[in-house]
Parts: structure tokens; sequence; C-alpha cells
């Protein structure tokens, strides 16, 4: 039983992304030295550090550890609760001025509710040594399963610990998936014991300076940002783009290249050569073991740039002559074929981008990301065929592109670009009927392509605040009120700024200048 009054249903309460129910109280919690924290379940001792160390570093108030009964001590209690009417990732966040409980049926529920207390003690300043945390009932779990980021290390390298540092905003939005762009024609940044040369020799160069010293990540830093990310409640998910955007790989081992053509030289892997599937099934094993979460993402995408030289390759023109195959196309998914019965060997599933909606592959061990936004005729054939769909069209998902028509450093589509309220209010009802497949479409993730990337600064603007918007158009059913997010976004830009981010400002443009370093339209 409530031992005060709550009197605001669906209150403007300021977190993004926007909860499920809202109902706001009369009175305050006071967060201050005195103030403990409970769980009732060691699975829990994660999310306990989590809100320790974050009220700590954003408001330099240190809580207890555990209930002490001190005179003066308040609680906040985490607990794993058995109730059928909260959701997967789902929680129950109670703020009361004497306590603060928060529930749910899984870690990562009790987790995203700590996150909401995070950003709502974030809303009045420390005075004193205490927080004011207004009191709210809060009923909330996200709508999609699938809210991620996609990040390109390929043609622009990004050190590990900004990796970190982009980990933790995903956490503080919500978001659960980082899909690592590991491999690409401009360079391979993975360590692989069994075939060195990938890294030392494909790791050399990015897409600004072709003589830059190798760049990679060893096996001992994946592991370091797989654990950090598992903290926070985010899977990783590894790329290994094939058979094309080879050419990093093809530089390190020109025995398994198929060639390419004039403007993408050594482009793509042989499918005619036997020895190219042993080669790229031990990188796979390699890659699976590092990677918990049984997904791997072989790309699969733009194979007809560079794959000229597969017309006139004995080896391959010998293949398409014994598995009977009738151009270059069958000759791509018989490799993919190939290469996904690889991936299921080692109990993964394989993700590909939508080009390999034409496939056959098993639904149950299959999902397709629709990015070309122009062909929406794919992402209908994905759903179609059964396949589990992931949403991260071009416009508005491909955080490279540009936020604002005035800006010169990014891309365009025949004009159109990504601004902030396009990034919030897709729907995806205007390309299918989603209510008709509901259980396939698994949610949405933004993409940060790096060709018009080179410096941290320049991943904050991209990113920032766009991932706010991407985080509530990931979690919230229903969105139709950007002028309500504008308003929650004010003091996360605040935040921001707090914290050295180099943001882009979609209230006040001409606040903080655009950082150009290229110039690309």
């Amino acid at each position: 039983m409530l031992t005060f009054l709550f009197f605001t249903v669906n209150a403007q309460v300021p977190l993004i992304p926007k909860p499920t129910e809202a109902i706001a109280g009369k009175g305050a919690f006071v967060l201050d030295k005195n103030t403990s924290v409970n769980n009732n379940d060691e699975r829990l001792s994660d999310v306990v550090s989590y809100l320790k160390a974050q009220i700590l570093s954003q408001t330099q108030i240190p809580l207890y550890g555990g209930d002490f009964n001190l005179k003066g001590t308040k609680k906040i209690v985490l607990e794993l609760v058995t109730d059928a009417t909260i959701g997967a990732e789902g929680y129950r966040l109670l703020i009361t001025p004497k306590e603060i409980k928060i529930s749910g049926s899984s870690v990562s529920g009790v987790f995203y509710g700590t996150v909401s207390l995070v950003q709502l003690a974030l809303e009045n300043r420390p005075e004193n040594g205490q927080v004011l945390i207004d009191s709210y009932e809060i009923k909330d779990e996200p709508f999609y399963e699938w809210r991620g980021i996609m990040l390109d290390v390929s043609r622009y390298f990004i050190e590990t610990e900004k990796i970190k540092s982009i980990l933790d905003w995903m956490a503080f939005y919500k978001l659960n998936t980082l899909h690592w762009h590991l491999t690409d024609a401009t360079g391979w940044r993975m360590e692989i014991l069994k075939y060195p040369k990938l890294a030392l020799i494909g790791g050399i160069g990015d897409h600004f300076n072709s003589d830059l010293p190798a760049q990679y990540y060893t096996q001992r830093e994946i592991q370091e940002i797989v654990d950090y990310a598992e903290k926070l409640n985010i899977k990783v998910i590894p790329e290994i783009d094939m058979p094309g955007h080879a050419t990093a790989a093809n530089k390190a081992y020109p025995e398994f290249s198929g060639g390419g053509s004039e403007k993408y030289p050594e482009f793509t892997f042989n499918p005619g050569k036997e020895s190219t599937y042993g080669y790229l099934t031990d990188i796979l094993r390699e890659v699976n073991a590092l990677f918990p979460s049984g997904l791997i993402h072989l790309g699969g995408d733009e194979v007809s740039f560079g794959n000229q030289k597969w017309n006139s390759n004995k080896d391959i023109l010998a293949l398409m002559k014994r598995e009977k195959l009738a151009g270059l196309k069958d000759v791509e998914h018989y490799f993919m074929e190939r290469m996904a019965d690889s991936v299921f060997n080692m109990n993964a599933k394989v993700l590909a981008w939508d080009e390999l909606a034409e496939i056959d592959l098993p639904k149950d061990k299959t999902i397709i990301y629709w990015w070309r936004h122009d062909k929406p005729e794919q992402f209908q054939k994905a759903l179609e065929k059964g396949f589990s769909t992931v949403i991260c069209p071009r416009i508005p998902y491909y955080f490279d592109f540009v936020q604002d028509e005035h800006h010169r450093s990014g891309r365009k589509w025949d004009g159109g670009y990504s601004p902030i309220e396009a990034v919030y209010g897709f729907d995806v009802n205007s390309i299918v009927d989603a209510k008709k497949y509901d259980s396939q479409i698994l949610g949405v993730q933004g993409n940060l392509w790096t060709e018009t990337i080179n410096s941290e600064t320049r991943i904050d603007y991209m990113l920032f605040p766009r991932i706010a918007a991407l985080s509530e158009s990931a979690w919230t059913e229903t969105r139709n009120d950007y002028k309500s997010f504008e308003l929650r976004l004010k003091p996360h830009l605040d935040l921001y700024e707090k914290q050295g981010i180099y943001y882009y400002n979609p209230i006040d443009p001409n606040l903080i200048p655009e950082p150009v370093h290229l110039l690309t339209e």
C-alpha cells in the first residue's frame, strides 16, 4: 500500500526513452551519503555496482552497499521478482520520500530500472551533498527486443576506451546490441591467431591514410570489451564481411582472393577455391569463441562492386560447371550457403544484409538486416520468407548521413538525409503491415559508417543526440509528440556538455559548429 498520494497519470516524466506508464507523486526522495543500496539476489551485484558508480561519478555522492540500519539511512532496493505482468526486460520503479524500489523479472529489467533512476537523479543539481529525486511510480518495458548501434571500425579505427564510452551511453539509453563491423575493404581490425597477417598487414591504413601503421584489436582487448558490454546488458555481434569487401584480407593472404574490378581491386574472396572455405571457417571459429552472443554477421552485400574477375577465374568457372550455377549471383549464393553452414555447425546464427533475403537459409537460424531504404521490396521479401529482420534503412538510421541540410560533411541520398526528427518518428508501418509480421520484426539499429569520420569529435557529433532519438524509436511504441521529446532532450544536451561530448544541437543548430574534416556530398 502506498504511503503517499500519486496524482498525475502518464506524467511528463523526464526520461529518454519515454516509459510505458508514469504516475507522478508528491514529495521527493533525498539521496545522500546515508543512502544504502540493497539487493535480494547475488545476480544483481553488477547492477548494484553500476548504480553506485554512476551516482558517485555524476553527483559525487557515495552510496552504501547493504542495509546498515543507521539512523537517517534511506534505502534503494533492487529486487528480482516472479511476476508474470513484468515483461522480459520490463521493470517497476517506485520512488517515495522514504524508499526507492526497483523490481524486475530479469537482471536486464532491474538494470533498465536502475538506468531510469540514474537519469532522474541527474534532473536536480546536488546541493549540500544531497540530490532530490522526485516521486514517481513507473511501469515500463521495451517495444522492441533489438535496440542497436553499429560501429564501422574498418574505415576509421575507434580506440578501445572510446568503444567503452559509447557502450556507456548505449546503456544510458537502454540500447542492448553493439554490431561491430570489424572487417571491410579498407582494414581488418581483429587479431586472428591462426592467420596473424590479417591484422598485421590487413590492418594497415584507413580510409584517409593508407600508410598508417596497423590498427586492430587484440583478442584480449576484444574479450575486455565483450565483458564490459555484458555488465551493461549489451550483447556484441561481430561482422566478418564476405565474399565482398575483402580487399584488406586479400592483401594479407592473396592466395584466397577472387579478384575485383578497376575501382574495387581484389575485392572478393574466391568461391571457386576449396581452401577458401577452410580458411574462412578457421577465422570464424576464433570469432565465435570470443563472442558469446552466438551471432555472427557475414555481410553478404555489394558483391557486384568487385566480382568481375569471377567471369574469367578458372576455379570459379569450374565450380559453376560442377554445381550447375547459371551466373555470378548463383556463385555468390553458393558461397554464402556454405559459409552459413559453417556458422550453423558452430551452434551460432547467421546475420546478413538484405541481399541475403534471396537465399533459402533456415529461418530459425538467420537474421536479415533491411538497410536499402530505396528497396522496401527487400524488407517485404525477407518477412514473407519468414526471416527475423532488423530495421536499419539508410534513411533515417545511417548516422553517417548529415542531420542538417546545411551540413557539408557527410552523406545525402538524392538530397535526403537523417535529421533527428526522422530518427525519432520513423514508422515501419509506412513500409509494411507491422502487425502482420510482429514476431519477425526484431527491432531497430542505427549504423555509423566512417567514410566521413576521422576523429572522435566527429563520432560524437554524428551520434549525439541522434542516439537518444534512436533509443526512443526502439523502446517506445507510440511516438507522436516530437516536442515532448525535445523538452526531455534539453537537459541531456547539458549533460553532453558536462561530459565533454561534442554534440549537434537540434534546438539551436548554430550554437555548436559542425566539425568539418571532409567535404563529401
